[in-house]
């Protein structure tokens, strides 16, 4: 398939896109029903002179308030055990090379940038200004046509009707869950962010969602898809316990799969987001799975970022979530799986735009924190480490404040004993420098 400008000018393309994403921020100013100003207009104006790439492979859609990218990475796995060849695109975490990834692995630095020149000399052609984010999507979606891709696994960035990875019809659109996040509280918040959410499905698509809600059900059927495969209704987490370095968790699906399978994955909400996956795969070939490759499928699974033990002297957690829902699910997780007799430590950075207060009270109430180290997100638009601070003594915490997130992690662990744990939480963006931080000081 021939994009234009594919082959030709790689470094340039390479040096234009990560000055864009240099400028991709989490939007403060967008929530669900405040979408002002948003349109899928100039990237699907680019996708149709590129050729329409993103109808040369099958897609499975993912977006939810939470698991979205653990459910992506499950899906990849169980798609590439089946011996297709897989494209997933995880948004927005990681390097542009780990977000886009082509058979398990991120993309090599040749073929992105055959796919960033192929769009960007499509869009400077049109006089199309796109948006860091739309550029990388499409990137990715021209990557996944070049590979080529039997299935891609696209994550939504931000609710669903108008990012831009909406611009690809589903075969399976996935909606894990709907909470409080991207949004402004007012009026009937949910049913606004349910009904945003609910723009992934299209009329060819099986919604397959990680919930029962008779409203989010409801906002989904109004879409017109070709079925709605709901959790708890077609299909159920028969079993869920806590085993050693993860859960074994028992599912049935609605083509009548039954599944046995350890996910190597910490807290009860991976069971759930197991379960949704297996369902995704499976409405996507439209049949059972076999035992084997839901076994081999789980047995190589890894979810940077979730529940993620880096270290165990101290034991040193890092998790991206930046919701409340989101800390609940992790506090009930560490209460849960992790023995701590000692002091429990959270590091704590987030975006602009999120609630603190909510969030740590969220964390405290299932897991008890002793001491807050708050700082700030490194090179993009965060909350300063002294509102953090703030934030948790509202919440009855004792904090502290550090200029980064290095000196964050060394403060957290320096003093703590064996039998203390300390978690490194707030936004996905702190994982890999925390981890690096980690890593540093073990060796």
């Amino acid at each position: 398939m021939n994009h234009g400008e594919s082959g030709r000018g790689g470094a340039d393309a390479l040096d234009y896109l990560r000055r864009l994403v240099d400028h991709e921020l989490t939007s403060v100013g967008v929530s669900a029903g405040r979408i002002e100003g948003l349109s899928l207009g100039p990237l699907r104006s680019v996708m149709e002179a590129l050729g329409e790439p993103h109808r040369a492979y099958r897609v499975v859609h993912v977006t939810g308030t939470n698991g979205k990218g653990s459910v992506c990475r499950m899906i990849e796995r169980l798609v590439s055990e089946l011996g297709l060849r897989v494209g997933t695109y995880m948004s927005p975490e990681g390097t542009v090379n780990e977000r886009i990834r082509v058979d398990l692995a991120p993309i090599g630095d040749a073929d992105l940038g055959d796919a960033v020149a192929s769009v960007r000399g499509v869009a400077e052609h049109l006089d199309v200004e796109l948006t860091a984010f739309e550029a990388v999507t499409a990137s990715a979606l021209v990557a996944f046509a070049d590979a080529p891709v039997d299935v891609a696994v696209i994550e939504v960035g931000l609710l669903g009707r108008y990012d831009a990875t909406n611009v690809v019809d589903a075969d399976v659109a996935v909606l894990t869950n709907v909470g409080a996040d991207h949004t402004d509280f007012i009026g009937d918040w949910r049913s606004r962010i349910a009904s945003e959410k609910a723009g992934i499905v299209k009329p060819g698509s099986i919604a397959v969602l990680g919930t029962d809600a008779s409203d989010v059900i409801a906002h989904v059927e109004a879409e017109g898809p070709l079925a709605v495969v709901a959790f708890g209704h077609n299909f159920e987490l028969v079993d869920s316990r806590v085993a050693v370095g993860g859960r074994h968790v028992v599912i049935d699906t609605s083509s009548g799969g039954h599944h046995e399978v350890f996910v190597p994955i910490h807290g009860r909400a991976q069971g759930v987001n197991a379960a949704v996956a297996i369902e995704a795969v499976e409405s996507l070939i439209g049949g059972a799975l076999p035992a084997e490759i839901v076994e081999a499928a789980f047995a190589g699974l890894s979810l940077p970022g979730r529940i993620e033990v880096a270290s165990t002297e101290p034991v040193t957690v890092l998790d991206g979530a930046h919701n409340p829902d989101a800390a609940a699910s992790l506090g009930a997780a560490l209460a849960e799986s992790f023995m701590i007799a000692g002091r429990r430590t959270a590091v704590v950075g987030m975006l602009a735009g999120r609630d603190p207060v909510a969030f740590l009270r969220a964390l405290h109430e299932r897991f008890p924190i002793d001491l807050v180290v708050a700082t700030p997100v490194e090179g993009v638009r965060g909350q300063s480490a002294d509102a953090i601070v703030a934030a948790a003594e509202r919440v009855g915490i004792a904090a502290i404040s550090a200029p980064d997130l290095k000196a964050a992690v060394a403060r957290a662990r320096q003093d703590a004993e064996v039998d203390d744990l300390v978690v490194v939480t707030g936004s996905f963006r702190l994982v890999d420098p925390a981890r690096a931080a980690v890593r540093r000081r073990e060796h």
